[in-house]
């Protein structure tokens, strides 16, 4: 009896590491292709103004780490994120870009009801997210102080993977 309990335990054991290998690889390739279009080294230039009015240029962002992320008023899967960006932008150097969100006044309503402050560049027809590569939202660069892409990331990402990959990216801090 006690041979028969241990095969059935090995049999379902076994089983279950194929399931979590299977479900992993799948992971891995639907993100794989998700990303495929993204942008990756040296990131596009970004001269805009922000929401608030600011002027905001990318290129004098190098010497810090950055995350530049893209998000949508219309995506639930941002809206998940939106507190720990916010909190990230409270220690860290952050700019967002909301795609395909409408005119600039419905992304500040939104901010406003939401109780948001990290900067936000609009993106109403969608020209920044296109030189990125970004097909779909939320999705994240994180350039290291050199102005390199060092991680780039679409779907939910939690505040501590976002915080671990700034302090990676801010690793090297040798000059370009």
């Amino acid at each position: 009896m006690n041979t028969i309990l241990k095969g059935l335990l090995k049999n379902r054991i076994t089983k279950l590491v194929i399931e979590v290998t299977l479900i992993l690889l799948v992971f891995i390739i639907i993100k794989t292709w998700m990303q495929r279009s993204m942008i990756d080294g040296t990131p596009a230039p970004i001269q805009a103004t922000t929401i608030e009015g600011q002027a905001f240029e990318l290129e004098a962002l190098k010497g810090k780490s950055v995350l530049v992320h893209f998000w949508a008023t219309w995506c639930n899967i941002c809206r998940l994120e939106q507190d720990s960006i916010d909190a990230i932008s409270k220690t860290h150097t952050v700019i967002t870009i909301a795609m395909k969100s409408g005119q600039a006044e419905k992304v500040d309503a939104y901010m406003q009801k939401n109780k948001l402050s990290y900067p936000v560049i609009n993106d109403p027809e969608g020209e920044i997210s296109r030189r990125y590569g970004v097909n779909a939202v939320p999705a994240s660069f994180i350039l290291n102080p050199q102005g390199e892409i060092a991680f780039r990331e679409t779907g939910y990402t939690s505040n501590w993977g976002l915080r671990i990959r700034m302090w990676l990216a801010g690793l090297n801090n040798s000059s370009p």
